[in-house]
């Protein structure tokens, strides 16, 4: 019998995290390399692009949340529907680490699957002067007690972004071909950190 498991034609992303850490910076550099450094407040914005992914096309649905969290019932249809999820959270926050703990806590008991594919991200790391989380201790939290990976980012700066939707592609199992797979590569801690930009607004289903 085959246990091959079709690749999917469409995959769905959501960036989950408390307000301000960065979210919307992190999408607009990977969809338009963009950023901007004023953040505005994100109600919930769904983007959509096809890309050619070893060979196949294939469609990436982003679902940009905000950091209010003021519809459960409707953030709990929007994990239920989604493929993998950047948990996002600001390294000079310690506050916003918390609620990246509610979250997966939140997403493990809709999905009812402790194998959901999750990549906790460490946001602003161009702020490594601010910085009051360390990453020794998440890492070390996010990769041996959750089973789950680990990046830090800067949207600011560009620094492992591409990487976030690389673990997160594999991790939904795409044919990852966006660029050499990145698997828990815990000696990268990059820097860079930020604010979210504007983008278009969808409503498809208020998370965060």
């Amino acid at each position: 019998m085959s246990l091959e498991v079709k690749e999917k034609t469409e995959v769905r992303l959501v960036f989950l995290g408390a307000a301000g850490v960065g979210k919307t910076a992190l999408i607009s550099r990977f969809l338009q390399d963009t950023f901007e450094p004023k953040h505005r407040r994100t109600v919930e914005e769904l983007h959509s692009k096809e890309f050619d992914i070893g060979g196949a096309k294939v469609t990436i649905h982003i679902m940009d949340t905000s950091g209010s969290y003021s519809f459960p019932a409707m953030r709990k249809l929007c994990i239920q529907n989604s493929d993998a999820f950047a948990l996002v959270y600001a390294i000079n926050d310690p506050e916003s680490l918390e609620a990246v703990k509610s979250l997966r806590d939140e997403i493990l008991a809709v999905k009812e699957d402790k194998f959901t594919p999750i990549v906790v991200v460490g946001n602003k790391t161009d702020r490594h002067g601010e910085r009051t989380v360390s990453s020794e201790d998440v890492l070390s939290t996010v990769e041996l007690d959750w089973n789950n990976s680990f990046l830090e980012t800067s949207a600011k700066e560009n620094n492992n972004v591409l990487e976030v939707f690389r673990e997160l592609l594999q991790q939904a199992n795409l044919p990852s071909r966006l660029s050499p797979a990145l698997r828990r590569r815990r000696e990268t801690f990059p820097k860079d950190g930020k604010k979210r930009p504007p983008m278009n607004k969808t409503n498809s289903c208020l998370i965060s």
